[in-house]
C-alpha cells in the first residue's frame, strides 16, 4: 500500500500521536463511508480522509479524532 500524504495530514498525523501504520490499519480495516472527492475511514479513535488515485495507491488528505 503506497501512500501519498498531504502536510495537512502530516502535520495532523503528528499533532494527534497517529503514525502511518494507524492510518493504513484504517484505510484496510475501518468502516468506510463515501464522501464527496473520496472517502473517510473510521477505526479505533480516529478517521482518515482520503483518495483513492490508484489500486493500493492512496492520497492521504487529513486525519482527526472521531
Amino acid at each position: 500500500m503506497q501512500l501519498i500524504i498531504t502536510r495537512h495530514a502530516k502535520e495532523k498525523m503528528i499533532g494527534l500521536g497517529i503514525s502511518i501504520e494507524d492510518v493504513k490499519k484504517a484505510i484496510a480495516i475501518g468502516s468506510k463511508t463515501k464522501q464527496t472527492d473520496g472517502l473517510l475511514a473510521c477505526y479505533a479513535y480516529y478517521c482518515v480522509a482520503y483518495k483513492i488515485i490508484a489500486p493500493k495507491k492512496y492520497k492521504i488528505k487529513t486525519v482527526y479524532l472521531r
